[in-house]
């Protein structure tokens, strides 16, 4: 099996062409539950970059990450 550690799947956020639209509904939605979950506040005006770094966060602080 071919090593794909250096592959450009998962672009930092930072460098996302679209990164400072709006989040994604996907992004809302599940942004909100691990808010919740996690006892943090959530913010819907962040951006999309922003919402993907604070699901990254979230999903450590619950135990949801992969």
């Amino acid at each position: 099996m071919a090593d794909q550690t250096n592959t450009n799947t998962q672009k930092d956020p930072e460098q996302w062409v679209t990164g400072d639209e709006p989040m994604t509904g996907a992004q809302e939605s599940y942004l909100k539950t691990l808010s919740q979950e996690a006892g943090e506040p959530f913010d819907a005006e962040i951006s999309k970059a922003d919402a993907s770094k604070r699901i990254d966060e979230l999903q450590e602080k619950t135990g949801r990450g992969g």
